[in-house]
C-alpha cells in the first residue's frame, strides 16, 4: 500500500513579499488555512512542512509546533538534500509536493492526482508542466526514490534548490506526466507572491469565511466571474516568477 505524504515546502524570509505565510487572513496566518485544506484531502496519509534550519525561520517553526503540525528543518539553498532528509524521517514511497504559497490547494484535486498516479505506472506527476490549472494550485507527485536517484547524478545548484527539476528535465530517465484540466484556467492567478496577490487570497477567503476549507476549484472560479472587480490584479506574466528568479518559497 502506498504511503502518501504531503511535504508542504516553507519559509518566512521570502524576498517578494516577506513573512507572507504567516500574514492574516480571517484571523489565520495564512499557512494555517493551507495545511486545513489540506488535510481535507482523503488519500493522504501524513503531512510535513519542510523549512530552512535558519534562525530567522524559527517564529515559523515555533508556530508551527504549537499546531502540533510535523516539521522538518533542513538546507536553506539546498532543498533537494531538505527533502531527502526529510523523507527519511518520515517515511513515505510517494511524496505529494506544495509549497506555501498556494493557499487556495483543493482537497479535491489533491485526491484526483493522488488517484491517477497510484494507477499509472509513473515517476512523477505534476499539474503545472502545461499549464492549465490556475497559478496557485500547483500540485506535484512523484516516487521518493527518485530524490536518492537525483543525488547520484550530476545536478546544478538551480537543479538543488528546485526539488523536481532534476526530474521533469529528464524525461528520458524518469517517466514524467502532465495532469491537465478539462478547462484551460492557466491565465488565472491564485497564488501568493505579491501584496496583490495576498490582497486577492483576503478576499477569496473572506468571501467564504466560516467555510475556509470546504469551498471548491469552481467555487473560486464562480466568485471571480461574479465580482470581477475583486479579481487578482497581478497579471499572469508573473506565473512562475519564483523559479525564473531562483527563489520557491
Amino acid at each position: 500500500m502506498n504511503n502518501n505524504v504531503v511535504f508542504v515546502q516553507a519559509r518566512v524570509d521570502s524576498t517578494r513579499l516577506p513573512n507572507k505565510v504567516l500574514l492574516p487572513i480571517n484571523g489565520k496566518p495564512m499557512i494555517d488555512l493551507q495545511i486545513a485544506r489540506i488535510m481535507r484531502a482523503e488519500r493522504i496519509n501524513n503531512m510535513v512542512v519542510v523549512i530552512p534550519d535558519t534562525p530567522t525561520n524559527d517564529v515559523l517553526a515555533d508556530h508551527l509546533e504549537d499546531l502540533g503540525v510535523n516539521i522538518y528543518r533542513g538546507s536553506t539553498n539546498n532543498v533537494l538534500l531538505r527533502f531527502i532528509e526529510a523523507s527519511k524521517r518520515y517515511k513515505s514511497n510517494i511524496i505529494i509536493r506544495i509549497t506555501a504559497d498556494c493557499p487556495l490547494i483543493m482537497p479535491k484535486l489533491l485526491d484526483e492526482m493522488i488517484e491517477y498516479f497510484n494507477n499509472h505506472e509513473i515517476d512523477y506527476l505534476s499539474n503545472s508542466l502545461v499549464e492549465t490549472f490556475p497559478d496557485g494550485l500547483d500540485i506535484e507527485i512523484f516516487k521518493a526514490d527518485l530524490l536518492n536517484q537525483l543525488i547520484n547524478l550530476k545536478l546544478s545548484s538551480e537543479e538543488e534548490e528546485h526539488v523536481t527539476l532534476g526530474i521533469y528535465r529528464r524525461p528520458e530517465l524518469f517517466k514524467v506526466v502532465n495532469f491537465s484540466n478539462k478547462i484551460d484556467m492557466g491565465k488565472l492567478r491564485w497564488t501568493v507572491d505579491y501584496v496583490e496577490d495576498y490582497e486577492f487570497i483576503c478576499r477569496v477567503f473572506s468571501y467564504f469565511k466560516g467555510k475556509e476549507t470546504d469551498f471548491d476549484m469552481t467555487d473560486v472560479l464562480s466568485f471571480v466571474n461574479q465580482n470581477p472587480d475583486l479579481d487578482n490584479k497581478k497579471s499572469s506574466f508573473f506565473r512562475n516568477i519564483s523559479l525564473n528568479s531562483n527563489h520557491n518559497e
